[in-house]
C-alpha cells in the first residue's frame, strides 16, 4: 500500500577551496510565466560532504550519491511567478542535519512556471516518468526501494504519488504537503485543516492571503527537523471531537504513543506494528509562529450551581518567574451541571514547568442581561504533554462572570484520578 503522510531559494554559494560556482535552482521571471515554459527537469544532489553546494546529477553521473543510504527527493509545485521556493534551502539543511542521506532537489521550474495551473499540472506525469527512470537506475546500482523517500509540495505531491503508483506502493515513504482529502496511512490536519493561525483572513493580506495557509504545511514539516519542540497529533474522527477532548488518550499508559508530525511520523508505534496500516486522520493545533507547538491540558471542573450554566472558560497559567500563557476554550459552549465533571481541553502555546498561579474567567457571551456566577466545587489541571507532572487542584471557588479570579493551586490527592 502506498505510504503517504500529511499533514508540508536554494542557496548559491562558492566553494571555499575552489573557484567553482555552485549550481543553482532555476530562476525565471513573471514574463516566463505569461509566455509559458517547456519542461526541463534538473536533479540537484546534496550530501553531508557538501551540504550547501549541489551537484547536478543524472542516471549516468551520480556524483557523490551513495546508494546504500536513504535518498530523499524534494519536489516543488506550481510556480506562478517563476521564483525559486524560499523554503528549499532550509529543507535541505534540515534533512541533512537529522540523517546522513542523499537529498535530491527536483528542479522542474521550467514547466512549473506558468500563470495557468492546469498547464503545470499537465506536466506532472512527465516529471514522474523522469524520476521513475532515474530511480530504476539507482536500483540497478544496488539501491533499495525501502530507502526511497519523496517529499512533494502541492503539484510535487501529485508527482510523488505518480512515482509511487509506478512501483505499486512499494516506495519506502511519501510525504505529501498540500492536499485536504485523506489519501495516506496517516493524514495530518493542523487546526482542522482549514484556516491557519497567523495567516491573513482577508484579501487585504495581499499574496499571503492566497498562499499562506497552503504553505504552512511546509513550515510545520520544517519544524519537526529543527525546532526544540515536537508537534503531537491525535488520531480522531473529527476536529470537533479532538477539540472536545475525546481523542487524546494516546500518550497515556493505556494507549502509549501518539503520532508525531513531520519527519518522525513513521515512528508511530501503531503504524509500525501494522503490516498494512489503515488510513488514520490525526488532528492537532498550532501556535501562530515558530516553533508552532501547542501544549495540552485537561481542565476538569465540578460545579454546584443549582441551575445549569453554559459558557466558556479562559484559563491563564503563571510561574514564579512571571511567565504566563493563556487558553480560551470557546469553540463551543460548555455545559456545567450540579455535581457533574466537565473535562475541557485547554491548549497553551507555552509550556510552564511549575505553575505558581492560575486564573479563571467564566463567560456566557451575553453582552446584556444578568451577570451569572459559576460555583466550582473542584477544579483540576492535568498535563497531557507531561502526565508525570503532579496534578493541580483548587476547591470552593466562585467565579463572577467576566471577572478574572486568581488563585494558587495545591497538589491534588494522590488517590484522585
Amino acid at each position: 500500500m502506498l505510504r503517504l503522510y500529511f499533514f508540508i531559494s536554494l542557496m548559491c554559494l562558492v566553494r571555499s577551496d575552489t573557484d567553482e560556482t555552485c549550481p543553482s535552482f532555476t530562476r525565471l521571471s513573471f514574463h516566463s510565466a505569461v509566455v509559458g515554459t517547456g519542461l526541463r527537469v534538473k536533479l540537484m544532489l546534496y550530501t553531508r560532504r557538501d551540504p550547501t553546494c549541489a551537484q547536478v546529477i543524472n542516471a549516468t553521473a551520480l556524483g557523490n550519491l551513495n546508494v546504500t543510504k536513504r535518498t530523499t527527493f524534494i519536489i516543488h509545485g506550481f510556480r506562478p511567478t517563476g521564483s525559486p521556493p524560499v523554503w528549499i534551502g532550509d529543507l535541505v539543511e534540515g534533512l541533512l542535519s537529522v540523517e546522513d542521506m542523499n537529498v535530491i532537489v527536483v528542479d522542474w521550474n521550467r514547466g512549473a512556471t506558468t500563470i495557468l495551473y492546469s498547464k503545470a499540472a499537465d506536466k506532472t506525469r512527465k516529471v514522474a516518468t523522469v524520476l521513475k527512470k532515474f530511480i530504476d537506475h539507482l536500483l540497478t546500482k544496488g539501491a533499495s526501494l525501502d530507502d526511497i523517500y519523496m517529499i512533494g509540495v502541492s503539484l510535487g505531491a501529485h508527482i510523488s504519488g505518480f512515482v509511487g503508483e509506478e512501483y505499486n506502493g512499494k516506495l519506502g515513504r511519501i510525504t505529501a504537503l498540500g492536499y485536504k482529502e485523506p489519501l495516506g496511512n496517516i493524514d495530518f490536519y493542523p487546526n482542522g485543516g482549514l484556516d491557519q493561525p497567523g495567516c491573513p483572513k482577508t484579501i487585504l493580506g495581499g499574496m499571503q492571503y492566497f498562499k499562506c495557509d497552503h504553505q504552512k504545511s511546509v513550515y510545520l514539516y520544517l519544524s519537526s527537523l529543527r525546532e526544540n519542540c515536537t508537534v503531537t497529533a491525535y488520531p480522531c474522527d473529527s476536529y470537533r471531537d479532538y477539540r472536545n477532548g475525546k481523542c487524546v488518550s494516546c500518550g497515556t499508559p493505556q494507549q502509549e504513543s501518539c503520532p508525531l508530525l513531520g519527519y518522525y511520523a513513521d515512528n508511530w508505534k501503531d503504524y509500525l506494528t501494522e503490516k498494512d496500516p489503515p488510513m488514520t486522520k490525526a488532528y492537532f493545533d498550532t501556535a501562530e509562529e515558530k516553533p508552532f507547538c501547542i501544549y495540552h491540558y485537561f481542565v476538569d471542573i465540578i460545579t454546584w450551581n443549582k441551575n445549569i450554566r453554559r459558557g466558556s472558560i479562559t484559563i491563564k497559567l503563571k510561574d514564579k518567574a512571571g511567565n504566563t500563557t493563556e487558553s480560551k476554550i470557546d469553540h463551543e459552549p460548555a455545559t456545567f451541571q450540579k455535581y457533574h465533571q466537565v473535562s475541557l481541553l485547554a491548549r497553551f502555546s507555552r509550556d510552564l514547568d511549575k505553575v505558581a498561579a492560575i486564573s479563571l474567567v467564566f463567560s456566557t457571551g451575553s453582552v446584556v442581561g444578568p451577570r451569572y456566577k459559576l460555583r466550582i466545587l473542584r477544579m483540576k489541571l492535568r498535563s497531557l504533554a507531561h502526565p508525570e507532572r503532579p496534578q493541580l487542584c483548587r476547591y470552593d471557588l466562585v467565579l463572577m462572570e467576566n471577572i478574572e479570579t486568581v488563585f494558587q493551586p495545591i497538589l491534588c490527592p494522590k488517590l484522585q484520578l
